[in-house]
């Protein structure tokens, strides 16, 4: 594994020196140390790809979608319910999976103990059906969550994110204006549906059509709506890619070739 990484870095690392020399200058990666930065990203990003391409074909142990199990993964769970035919569900838990992240130490033990709930778990139809329910249920148990010496963080890329009940941008707001995006009476495969008439059945349209109407889902944005867009296409919940990189608004970018349209 360790020479195919390598391997890998090396064949990188040559095809973009090689493209600067013959086709076009790349500022950003003048420097030896900004090359090893890059490929270093690429080799994880296709690391990641790899690992999804893989599960998505293996069995899935009924355990994984049990949040009382410490077997509890929320993309082999989606999976399942995938194969199921349950794809509200599926959904939903690529985007807790999303706004709660995978934290290097605690894993995936936040998303777990909050769905989880009560014993009763948190599914998209009990909280499309009685989002109150959930903010109330919530305010009850942030307490204990944060206090009980168990470690329940977010994942790194979602550190600032925060489960109080009285935030303009806690969990179960959230998760609230996810109900409402999807529509609670529509469900996913409504807005698939709804947005496919819209852009048409290529994969790149309807993952921009979606990507923009996602702006509505509080605390989601340029990062997280791409992360949570391309894992359900990873998983094939959704027959969508992204066309672009989707690069304009992060740090130091204005716009660019890759500007999505407006």
């Amino acid at each position: 594994m360790a020479r195919h990484s390598d391997d890998r870095r090396a064949a990188l690392a040559t095809a973009i020196q090689k493209y600067a020399q013959d086709q076009k200058a790349l500022p950003g990666v003048t420097t030896a140390a900004r090359r090893i930065a890059l490929v270093g990203q690429m080799v994880e990003s296709l690391r990641r790809i790899e690992f999804v391409k893989r599960i998505v074909v293996r069995p899935v142990d009924n355990r994984r979608t049990d949040p009382a199990s410490d077997l509890f993964d929320p993309l082999r769970a989606a999976i399942l319910h995938h194969r199921n035919g349950d794809l509200d569900e599926a959904m939903w838990l690529v985007f807790l999976a999303t706004h709660f992240g995978k934290h290097l130490r605690d894993g995936w033990r936040l998303l777990r103990d909050v769905y989880r709930g009560n014993g009763t778990p948190w599914t998209f139809a009990r909280v499309a059906n009685n989002p109150a329910a959930f903010e109330a249920w919530l305010g009850e148990a942030y307490e204990w969550l944060k206090s009980d010496g168990v470690g329940r963080r977010f994942g790194n890329h979602r550190k600032y994110e925060t489960l109080r009940t009285d935030s303009d941008r806690g969990t179960s707001k959230v998760l609230s204006s996810y109900v409402a995006w999807i529509g609670p009476n529509r469900g996913p495969a409504g807005l698939i549906a709804d947005a496919q008439a819209i852009s048409g059945a290529d994969p790149k349209a309807l993952f921009d059509e979606l990507y923009r109407s996602m702006e509505a889902v509080l605390g989601f944005g340029r990062t997280a709506r791409f992360d949570f867009l391309t894992m359900v296409g990873k998983l094939g919940l959704a027959d969508i890619e992204p066309g672009i990189p989707y690069l304009v608004g992060a740090t130091g970018l204005t716009c660019s070739p890759y500007c999505p349209r407006s």
